[in-house]
């Protein structure tokens, strides 16, 4: 089990993570802008549950993979750019005609899923794993405790990136202020596909 300071750099590590522009939270603050924040609930939730499974699969040995196989990690920066170049593409022109069009937030599975392509998810996972499992003690307990700080603080970081998404589309009626708006989360979700295959 962890010690209080441990407990705290942990804390403090996956608030960092958490809360720093990303893909989750690129689309949860889309998710909110164009849903509001109680339709985002299951889209983070799914984040949430995928990534704290995805957490405890690293910790028991799913991390080793890539280190045998790095060339999967270019491959998952790959599909998540392209699915980020897509929402991006999906984004504009869709605020103004929410009534209109078909389109639904995420639903929890496919928030759950989306976090076996999203390299951060991955590379949070696995800096968990290599930073906090102690080299002796019980490693069940150690994976536990890692995962419940996971799920409580998780959601606690990517809920503002809704919560304001949510409060701008309450706030904007203004046509020509939604496709400027429209476009700027293109580009944000654009440079952060970019910013993902470089790195």
């Amino acid at each position: 089990m962890f010690d209080l300071n441990i407990l705290i750099v942990l804390i403090t590590f996956y608030f960092v993570m958490y809360v720093t522009p990303g893909p989750n939270n690129a689309m949860v603050l889309a998710s909110g802008l164009k849903f509001g924040f109680f339709k985002t609930i299951p889209h983070m939730s799914g984040i949430t549950i995928g990534h704290v499974l995805q957490l405890i699969l690293v910790c028991l040995g799913l991390g080793k993979i890539f280190q045998i196989f790095p060339q999967l990690q270019n491959i998952l920066k790959i599909l998540c750019a392209l699915y980020l170049l897509y929402l991006g593409y999906k984004i504009i022109g869709s605020f103004s005609k929410i009534k209109k069009d078909d389109s639904r937030p995420l639903k929890f599975h496919e928030a759950a899923l989306f976090q076996i392509v999203n390299p951060k998810a991955w590379t949070i996972s696995s800096m968990a794993a290599s930073g906090f499992l102690p080299k002796d003690g019980n490693l069940i307990l150690s994976i536990l405790s890692i995962a419940i700080v996971a799920l409580i603080i998780c959601p606690l970081s990517i809920s503002p990136w809704a919560a304001f998404g949510s409060a701008i589309r309450n706030l904007v009626k203004n046509n020509k202020i939604k496709a400027l708006i429209e476009y700027f989360l293109a580009i944000l979700l654009l440079i952060t596909a970019i910013i993902i295959v470089l790195q």
